[in-house]
C-alpha cells in the first residue's frame, strides 16, 4: 500500500509544512499518527520527529490495507515505529452496507477515494479475522482505532459500528494489546459498550474529546487520555478543562497527523515533529514543567503500549 490520497488529505498536504519547534529535552512518543497520509517518506518523518525529541511513533491503521501497512512499517523500523491495527468506526458501515447507503458516510478525513460495495456481515467477519491475525504480531501494540462515531452515521451504520467495536474489544483482550478508541459524539455509547464487554487492561482514548466530567469517568476506570493538537485551539477551553482534571499518570500526547495541527499552524499539514507544541500547551494547562510532563508522558506511553524506552 502506498500513500493515501483522499480529498482532505491532498488539500491539507498541499499547504506549506510548519517550521520545526524547539526540541524537547526528554523524548516522548507520538501515540497516534498516520504516516501513510503524510507527504514525506517514512524515514524522513522519523528523522524529523527524532530531531525534536519525538520517538517512538505509533502508526495507526483505519482499514485493512492501512493496518497491514502499519504492521509492515513497524517491522521495518523496530523500536522507532509501532503499529495499531483496526477498522475505523466509519469503515465498518462501509464494509457492511457499502458507500452511498443511507446513514453511511466515510469519515471527513477522507482517507480513500475508492468506493466500497456492500459486503454484508460476512465481509466484516472476514476483515475482522485479518485484523485479529495482525494483532498477534509483536510489533503491533494496540488494536485501534476502533470505537463509535455518530457524527454522521445513521442507525444502520451505528449498528455495524457497535458490532465492530465489540469484536475489536475481544481481539485486544485475546492478544493482550491496548485498545485504542475513536470516540466522536459517542461518549455514552463507548462507555456503555466497554462496561458490557469488559474493558481490556489498557484502554487509550485517542484524541480525547470529552469534557471534565468525561475525564473524571476515564480516570476512575484507569483509561489513558491522549490529547492532540486541538487542545491548543482557542475554542477548546472545555478540552483544556478536561486536561486539567486528567491525572498526569493517564495523559498521552499525539498528533493524529496530518490532521489537528496545533496552534499557530492550524490548517497546515501536521506531523509527529510538532508534538512539542501540544505538550507545552498541556504542561502550561496542567501547571507542570515541560520536562516533568514529558517524563511522565514518556512513561505513560511505555505502560499503555508496552514498548521499551528508545535505545533499550
Amino acid at each position: 500500500m502506498g500513500k493515501r490520497s483522499g480529498r482532505a488529505v491532498k488539500e491539507r498536504n498541499a499547504q506549506t509544512p510548519p517550521a520545526a519547534p524547539e526540541p524537547l529535552r526528554i523524548p516522548v512518543a507520538d501515540s497516534h499518527t498516520h504516516m501513510d497520509m503524510q507527504t514525506p517518506g517514512v524515514e524522513e518523518i522519523i528523522a524529523a520527529a527524532e530531531a525534536v525529541g519525538v520517538t517512538p511513533l505509533v502508526q495507526v491503521g483505519v482499514d485493512l490495507p492501512s493496518s497491514r501497512w502499519a504492521a509492515e512499517v513497524a517491522a521495518a523500523h523496530p523500536g522507532k515505529v509501532w503499529a495499531a491495527v483496526a477498522l475505523h468506526p466509519n469503515e465498518a458501515p462501509r464494509v457492511v452496507h457499502g458507500d452511498g447507503a443511507e446513514g453511511v458516510e466515510a469519515d471527513d478525513t477522507d482517507w480513500t477515494e475508492k468506493a466500497r460495495p456492500a459486503g454484508g456481515i460476512e465481509a466484516l467477519e472476514a476483515e475482522l479475522a485479518e485484523i485479529d491475525a495482525l494483532a498477534a504480531l509483536p510489533q503491533v501494540v494496540a488494536v485501534g482505532e476502533t470505537g463509535m462515531d455518530t457524527f454522521r452515521t445513521g442507525p444502520e451504520g451505528a449498528r455495524a459500528q457497535e458490532e465492530s467495536f465489540r469484536r475489536h474489544i475481544a481481539i485486544a483482550k485475546r492478544h493482550g494489546k491496548a485498545l485504542m478508541i475513536h470516540d466522536r459524539e459517542a461518549h455514552e455509547d463507548v462507555l456503555r459498550i466497554l462496561e458490557e464487554e469488559g474493558a481490556p487492561e489498557r484502554v487509550v482514548f485517542h484524541c480525547f474529546s470529552g469534557d471534565a466530567d468525561m475525564a473524571r469517568v476515564c480516570a476512575e476506570h484507569g483509561y489513558f487520555m491522549s490529547f492532540a493538537g486541538n487542545v491548543t485551539f482557542a475554542s477548546a477551553e472545555p478540552l483544556r478543562e478536561a486536561a486539567k482534571v486528567a491525572p498526569p499518570e493517564l495523559v498521552l500526547v499525539e498528533t493524529d497527523a496530518p490532521f489537528l495541527t496545533p496552534k499557530p499552524y492550524r490548517g497546515r499539514p501536521n506531523a509527529p515533529y510538532l508534538i512539542p507544541l501540544t505538550l507545552r500547551v498541556l504542561a502550561e494547562t496542567k501547571g507542570m514543567g515541560e520536562d516533568e510532563l514529558a517524563e511522565t508522558v514518556a512513561g505513560n506511553a511505555r505502560r499503555a503500549f508496552g514498548f521499551q524506552e528508545p535505545g533499550v
